[in-house]
């Protein structure tokens, strides 16, 4: 089989592999479809993402979407679960997945991603996916499964007023969940203006681009009670713990390109701001997407700008990193 691997900061090589061999629990899965998000944009750019730093060429992809290819359920549609927790240890036990030590997470060090032709991968962490959801958009349910999460830790309810500082791809489905949930106000804060108008679309009702140095100082209508922070920059931060009033929630979803969240503390405590941090999705979350995505209550195929073939993964991560359209997709077997 063909697979993208990545040996270095912009170093990307298409090369080819050996096909995998499922192991006693696990299927084979044809990849159709993977979405590239912020913590490939960092391993691309920076060689290293959340803390941890590359030790050797690995393969990246961890937004997936598949068909089975063997076995007695071949041809069946699939969502995959990146992660694969131990399901034995404490944070398990408590439902806590997404916080498991000895988790095998796809498209991380040790254990390589989807931006490959096949794939095999434990059977209980296929999601089917109905004919209802198109092939490109199936790798943005793992998206919203985050989404899922970061909103509840939000302890959002409805008619409260929020902020979404970043509307990439996490920060706009964020933004999805904000309106399906019924609360009462959505700000939105990000540079880009096509993202902007992307926010809007999905149900925000303001959106507002960041002053030169990159915080939204605008005075808004009503302190919300929440942010959700979805840049994963320091401006990032210092707007949502602006737009809080006291006692409010920060929370912190976008990924920094560095080691450390940049936090300004003088709001944080003269606010007294809690700040829960999301990391991935819990276990339930991507069959929740599926269904939400299956009533039309989220919409995804807006999200998706561009899609490519594996043979041009090169332009795939240079449109990453330019930014310039919504969630690029990388179709393997096109």
């Amino acid at each position: 089989m063909r697979t993208l691997l990545l040996h270095g900061a912009g170093d990307l090589r298409l090369v080819s592999a050996p096909d995998p061999v499922p192991a006693p629990g696990e299927e084979l899965v044809r990849v159709t479809a993977v979405g590239l998000c912020g913590s490939d944009l960092h391993w691309f750019v920076d060689g290293s993402a959340g803390g941890w730093h590359m030790d050797g060429p690995f393969v990246l992809g961890h937004e997936i979407g598949g068909v089975i290819a063997t076995g007695p359920r071949a041809g069946m549609r699939v969502a995959v679960e990146p992660a694969d927790a131990c399901e034995r240890c404490e944070a398990c036990v408590a439902g806590r997945t997404n916080l498991c030590e000895a988790t095998r997470f796809r498209g991380a060090p040790g254990c390589d991603g989807a931006l490959a032709e096949l794939m095999a991968w434990p059977a209980r962490l296929l999601v089917p996916v109905p004919d209802s959801i198109t092939e490109d958009e199936v790798p943005l349910l793992e998206s919203l499964g985050v989404a899922i999460h970061s909103v509840g830790l939000g302890h959002v309810r409805p008619g409260m007023a929020v902020v979404v500082a970043g509307a990439g791809p996490i920060g706009l489905l964020i933004v999805a969940m904000l309106r399906a949930r019924g609360v009462g106000r959505i700000v939105v804060t990000e540079p880009l203006a096509h993202r902007r108008a992307a926010a809007l679309a999905l149900g925000a009702d303001v959106a507002i681009a960041p002053d030169p140095d990159g915080i939204a100082r605008a005075t808004f209508a009503e302190r919300a009670p929440v942010a959700f922070e979805a840049a994963g920059t320091e401006a990032g931060i210092a707007t949502a713990c602006g737009a809080v009033r006291a006692g409010g929630r920060v929370v912190l979803v976008g990924i920094p390109s560095t080691d450390t969240y940049a936090i300004p503390a003088a709001d944080a405590r003269r606010k007294g701001l809690t700040f829960p941090v999301a990391r991935r999705m819990q276990a339930p979350h991507l069959q929740q997407a599926v269904n939400l995505v299956h009533a039309g209550v989220v919409p995804l195929s807006m999200l998706v700008s561009a899609t490519y073939a594996l043979a041009d993964g090169a332009a795939a991560f240079a449109a990453l990193v330019r930014r310039d359209g919504l969630k690029v997709v990388v179709r393997p077997n096109a």
